[in-house]
């Protein structure tokens, strides 16, 4: 089979528009329906027009036909914010959909989301006092913004996340998603999840005992080795490649949210990008499971 943005726009459409069903809005149905505006929201990432205005205006010439109705910036705009849900629904029906979605190894981490750098931006900015100021080692700079906290298979394929402030702790939020959403470890015998330094903790250790999940981490240099940490590193790696591609190839930190809605919608259309291309890999054998080279033109 031909891979080519067409092709994942039409499969994604039919999916979606299978697994909504009959809509059971009250009134008159929306020129655009949802099945097409999560659709239009994944093209939009993978092409890389980060521009609302510019995008609605790309369609008609570069995507001919492919969407009858396009609404308006602003309209677009609103749609996409309240579609946050949606959103959120949709990747969880596409990572089900894979085979990947039964993997009993997880990774997680978590990333910074900067969301402005003038000093007047934290005092004036919808998104003050949820955003705030965290550190990222691996720039060695401070910024302004969120901290994406990410768990998916080895593969990349996402299987839950979380924004949340820098000043959060990062065991806290891990066991604040699991808790938000238990389902995820029912009928995982043996799960594992892979992390970094950051989530040594006793607690995290007993609250994943507890659940029958394992943890495997690097100690401390003055603490005794665990089993297995040998094979950490590699690992390690799989979930900073995952994050480089949801920034250098999908925008990650250039979202241009401006409101927890807006912002929360814009991660949740890339991270739909991201597990809609590796749903659609898996379906059609392609030998590289994250690539997104066959979409982005």
């Amino acid at each position: 089979m031909t891979t080519d943005i067409n092709t994942l726009l039409t499969a994604l459409y039919v999916k979606i528009d299978d697994w909504l069903g009959a809509s059971s809005r009250i009134g008159r149905p929306p020129k655009l329906t949802d099945a097409e505006l999560l659709t239009l929201a994944v093209a939009q990432v993978l092409l890389g027009v980060r521009s609302e205005a510019r995008w609605l205006r790309f369609v008609p010439r570069h995507l001919p036909g492919a969407f009858p109705y396009l609404p308006g910036q602003s309209g677009y705009n609103k749609r996409l914010r309240h579609a946050l849900p949606l959103l959120q629904r949709a990747i969880r029906a596409l990572a089900r959909d894979t085979d990947l979605w039964a993997e009993l190894v997880w990774v997680v981490d978590s990333t910074p989301v900067e969301c402005g750098r003038s000093r007047p931006t934290p005092q004036r900015s919808d998104l003050a006092g949820w955003a705030g100021y965290g550190y990222c080692r691996s720039h060695s700079r401070w910024f302004w913004g969120l901290r994406l906290h990410l768990i998916c298979t080895p593969a990349g394929l996402p299987i839950t996340w979380a924004l949340a402030t820098p000043k959060i702790d990062e065991r806290q939020v891990l066991m604040a998603i699991l808790d938000h959403d238990p389902d995820l470890l029912v009928d995982r015998p043996g799960l594992l999840i892979v992390a970094d330094k950051g989530y040594v903790s006793a607690e995290l250790d007993h609250y994943l005992e507890e659940r029958g999940v394992r943890l495997l981490r690097p100690s401390y240099r003055n603490r005794m080795p665990r089993p297995g940490e040998q094979f950490l590193k590699p690992i390690r790696q799989l979930i900073e490649s995952v994050n480089h591609t949801l920034k250098g190839q999908l925008d990650l930190e250039l979202h241009g949210g401006r409101s927890p809605e807006g912002v929360g919608a814009r991660i949740a259309q890339r991270i739909l990008a991201l597990t809609a291309a590796i749903w659609h890999n898996r379906a059609t054998g392609q030998p590289i499971t994250r690539s997104l080279i066959a979409y982005d033109h």
